[in-house]
C-alpha cells in the first residue's frame, strides 16, 4: 500500500478511503487490466476481414498486452517461481476472460455462418493454447515465429486441418 500511495502521489490513508484491503485494490487493478485488454482485442476485429484474420489479430493483441504490462509479467514470474495463490488466481482470472472473449467471438461467427458449428468453449480453449504454444512455448528452444508464420500455422491447423485433400 505504501508503494501504491507513493506512485499515486497521495497519503496511504487516501488509498484506504477507496480500498479497504490490499486484496480489494489488487482485484481492482486486475479488473482494469482485463478491461483494457478486452478493448484492445475488440479494436483488432474489423468487420470486413475474415474470421481467422480477426482472431489472429485479437489473440496477438491479447498476448502482446500481457507481455507489455509489467504486472502480468510479474504475476507470471511469481506463479512460476513461488506459486503464490493470489498471483495464480489473477492469472486464472485473466485467462478465463480471454477464453470467454474467444468463446463469444466463436458464437457470433457460428450464428453468422462464418464457421461451422462447434463447441465454442472447447474450441476457444484449443485456439488460445495453440496460439500460446506457437508464440511463447516455441520460442523457448527455437527461433521465434513471425506473426505471419503463426497466422499460417493457425490457418493450417484450424481452417484446413492436416488431412490431405483430393487433388493435392
Amino acid at each position: 500500500m505504501d508503494q501504491v500511495a507513493k506512485l499515486a502521489g497521495v497519503a496511504k490513508g487516501t488509498i484506504y478511503t477507496f480500498f479497504k484491503t490490499k486484496e480489494e485494490l489488487f482485484n481492482e487493478i486486475i479488473e482494469n487490466l482485463i478491461n483494457v485488454m478486452k478493448e484492445r482485442a475488440e479494436k483488432a476485429i474489423h468487420s470486413q476481414d475474415s474470421f481467422f484474420d480477426n482472431l489472429h489479430r485479437a489473440l496477438f493483441e491479447v498476448l502482446e498486452f500481457r507481455k507489455e504490462h509489467h504486472l502480468t509479467l510479474k504475476l507470471s514470474q511469481e506463479v512460476r517461481e513461488i506459486g503464490t495463490e493470489k498471483a495464480k488466481g489473477a492469472l486464472d482470472w485473466f485467462e478465463a476472460e480471454i477464453l470467454l472473449f474467444i468463446e463469444r467471438y466463436l458464437q457470433s461467427a457460428i450464428a453468422k455462418g462464418k464457421i461451422v458449428p462447434c463447441d465454442p468453449r472447447k474450441t476457444a480453449f484449443v485456439m488460445l493454447h495453440l496460439y500460446i504454444a506457437l508464440v511463447f512455448d516455441w520460442e523457448e528452444n527455437e527461433e521465434p515465429l513471425s506473426s505471419q508464420e503463426v497466422a499460417e500455422l493457425l490457418e493450417r491447423y484450424l481452417v484446413f486441418g492436416l488431412k490431405p485433400r483430393v487433388g493435392e
